[in-house]
């Protein structure tokens, strides 16, 4: 008998907890944010990690009111994906500026939209084409260093950013690259050591 009620103890908690990660997505549609002096809808919307768009809309345009709540929607990305965007933005953008670890997070999401590419955000990330890994953090492993503050900064600022680039869909460094194939890719935007490309 006490193994039975064992066995639906864990069998309740299992249930229970499943149902808060099915979709990696919390049940609530939105949360509720008390607005700061000073915020604006960007800043805002890159502090949680949504899109603009999404989140004005939640909001009907609304004017922002110190001490008002606002609705903030959920994240198109999960916890576990925005983490595993700014772990491959921190390897490959080390040393990069900012507004380079934000265009290589772009590139992640532009990638999960296009019809060429997977449709996750782990799809693209672990990708293998033609016997090749599409990013060398996850061939040489630096994919499983954790991020740095301003890496996920970045991840949810391309997040929020989503929909308003130029695109871009590969990156590399013109100086090291090897591929005439990327050279005639069209670029986007140069920033710091990497070339931007569609």
């Amino acid at each position: 008998m006490n193994k039975f009620k064992k066995l639906v103890i864990a069998a309740g908690l299992i249930l229970s907890m499943s149902a808060f990660t099915i979709n990696g997505k919390t049940e609530a549609a939105t949360t509720t944010h008390k607005i700061q002096s000073g915020e604006t809808y960007w800043k805002i919307a890159k502090g949680f990690g949504v899109p603009l768009n999404s989140l004005m809309s939640a909001n009907h345009s609304k004017p922002l009111y110190t001490g008002q709540n606002m609705l903030i929607p959920n994240s198109p990305y999960t916890a576990a994906e925005k983490d595993l965007m700014a772990r491959l933005v921190r390897a490959e953008a080390v040393g990069e500026p900012y507004a380079g670890k934000v265009a290589v997070a772009t590139v992640i999401l532009n990638r999960v939209k296009s019809p060429d590419f997977p449709n996750t955000v782990r799809g693209v990330i672990y990708q293998i084409a033609n016997g090749h890994y599409a990013f060398t953090p996850v061939q040489n492993g630096q994919i499983n260093q954790p991020a740095d503050y301003a890496s996920k900064r970045a991840v949810n600022e391309a997040i929020a950013f989503s929909g308003k680039g130029s695109g871009s869909l590969f990156f590399y460094n013109p100086k090291t690259a090897q591929s005439q194939w990327i050279l005639s890719r069209p670029v986007t935007v140069t920033i710091g050591n990497h070339r931007f490309a569609r």
